[in-house]
């Protein structure tokens, strides 16, 4: 009889929700090959440990630009395309100055504002770095989050407040031209080319089982600054009264404004506390890979929203977290698949995690 309502139970199981035994059978299979290459030596400790090293680096600057963008869809209901390119502009932006304070005496101004287009100066040449020029990438850090702050306000006074009343495509389509026109600007302005920014950073090798896990001055530098500002804003939205505000917003706008909460206030808020770590991110996410284009941020803007998705669209708590899976996934794939398909890897998750679980990882709860 055991057996019998065992097997029942396994049954309805299976047809009720498919996505739970794909992806378990997934898993499993994953998991057992990984294993067997590790027993076997076809892969290294240390290579699964870089490349859980990789996700998580991957991880915090997507969650940290994930925050914004979930805030965005929490408070004024549309997916706003145009967050991509908030974070390529900020990377611009705050590069730019890193570029003036560190080659400032030692290149053409014009060139260094424009980031080196041409190949005119290189990042590594100037000695560009945390250790190396820290004054350069703190006040590039900050005129970073400043400028994406400002452009967000501008665009949204412009732009997206006298159609804040329409339908979400019709914000949803406004945003996409939005980008557009940002990305272009800024390929006309500082040009189409890739450079390199910043020169090679200390690194300290960590030993583990069979080889080491190299961790180096950005990556850390990373952690502190997104973790940081990740704690900032949980404190903000916990415990103080702007942040109470836009959680009541997020819940019911009109209800909200019935009870006396100033509501522009509040979107102004989430313009200004988004955009900031948008800029941020941008930064960050260049001064971790080492490179800068101009369609950076529209290269991450796909794997911001599965993350924004996986984690429950409207939680930024979800964005956190789906971002790290998703961090993890892409560069953790490259066990199995051919790194050129990570970036599907982590699509195929996100899906199959949905499947499982359908309103997200935080079940859908705004928290912004």
């Amino acid at each position: 009889m055991g057996i019998a309502e065992t097997y029942s139970r396994g049954r309805r199981f299976a047809v009720d929700r498919p996505g739970a035994l794909l992806l378990a059978v997934v898993g499993v299979l994953l998991v057992g090959d990984l294993l067997t290459g590790l027993a076997s030596g076809r892969t290294a400790f240390s290579d699964v440990g870089s490349l859980i090293w990789d996700g998580l680096m991957r991880g915090l600057v997507i969650g940290l630009a994930g925050i914004g963008l979930s805030m965005t869809y929490s408070i004024l209901n549309f997916a706003n395309f145009a967050h991509g390119d908030y974070i390529t502009a900020g990377a611009f932006s705050g590069w730019g100055t890193t570029y003036l304070l560190a080659g400032l005496g030692r290149a053409d101004i014009g060139s260094l504002l424009l980031v080196g287009a041409g190949g005119s100066v290189f990042g590594g040449a100037l000695g560009i770095g945390i250790t190396g020029t820290p004054i350069a990438v703190v006040a590039g850090l900050l005129v970073a989050g400043a400028f994406t702050v400002a452009l967000s306000l501008a665009v949204d006074r412009f732009i997206f407040r006298p159609i804040r009343d329409e339908d979400g495509i019709t914000l949803l389509i406004t945003s996409i031209g939005v980008a557009f026109a940002l990305r272009y600007m800024m390929q006309f302005v500082f040009g189409s080319d890739v450079r390199g920014t910043t020169a090679q950073p200390p690194a300290v090798s960590l030993y583990f089982v069979d080889g080491a896990v190299r961790v180096n001055m950005h990556d850390l530098t990373l952690v502190v600054v997104a973790g940081g500002l990740m704690l900032g804003v949980h404190l903000l939205l916990q415990r103080t009264k702007l942040g109470k505000a836009m959680r009541a917003m997020a819940d019911n706008e009109d209800l909200a404004r019935v009870t006396g909460i100033p509501t522009e206030r509040v979107v102004r808020a989430v313009w200004i506390i988004g955009g900031g770590l948008t800029g941020v991110a941008g930064y960050m996410f260049v001064l971790w890979k080492g490179t800068l284009g101009f369609n950076d941020g529209w290269l991450l803007l796909l794997l911001i929203f599965a993350a924004v998705i996986l984690g429950g669209i409207g939680s930024v708590y979800g964005a956190i977290a789906g971002g790290l899976v998703i961090g993890l996934t892409a560069s953790l794939s490259v066990i199995w698949i051919p790194s050129a398909f990570a970036r599907a890897a982590a699509f195929f998750v996100m899906i199959v995690i949905l499947l499982v679980k359908p309103s997200g990882l935080f079940s859908g709860r705004s928290t912004a």
